[in-house]
């Protein structure tokens, strides 16, 4: 056993931060990071799977249009108890989302139109340059 004194930083019980390779791999990780963090604060189980979907959607749509060489994004999840916020910061503040409607018979484009399907509420801030974070909130049920 180590006898030296470490230290340990802890975050805040209702914050998670990490920062990810902007790879389909990254994109994968950060939802599966995101499940085992709600399911050790025992979320509801329309929440997290509703949330699962944003932090899948939001982190592919980083890993693929917020994508530069060697910069990583981060996947943010936070709650008061009211609210759980999920947000995904890439350093693509140039490339802002749009909400499309796609052709009938094209494979993406779907993605910000399940984001404002899932979340009671969602959208964008800028800064500091060169970043940009796209974010989504759910309701909590009152405890």
């Amino acid at each position: 056993m180590n006898s030296e004194k470490s230290t340990q930083f802890l975050s805040p019980a209702g914050h998670f931060s990490v920062l990810l390779s902007p790879t389909p791999r990254g994109a994968r990780l950060a939802r599966l990071l995101a499940a085992d963090w709600m399911r050790d604060r025992d979320l509801p189980h329309r929440v997290s799977e509703a949330a699962e979907h944003l932090v899948a959607e939001l982190a592919a749509n980083a890993a693929t249009h917020g994508r530069l060489t060697e910069r990583d994004f981060r996947l943010a999840l936070l709650t008061d108890g009211a609210t759980l916020r999920i947000e995904v910061t890439d350093t693509r503040g140039d490339d802002l989302p749009r909400r499309r409607v796609p052709a009938p018979d094209t494979e993406s484009g779907r993605g910000l139109l399940l984001v404002e399907a899932l979340a009671d509420r969602w959208g964008m801030d800028l800064g500091p340059v060169p970043r940009k974070t796209v974010w989504a909130e759910l309701d909590l049920p009152p405890a």
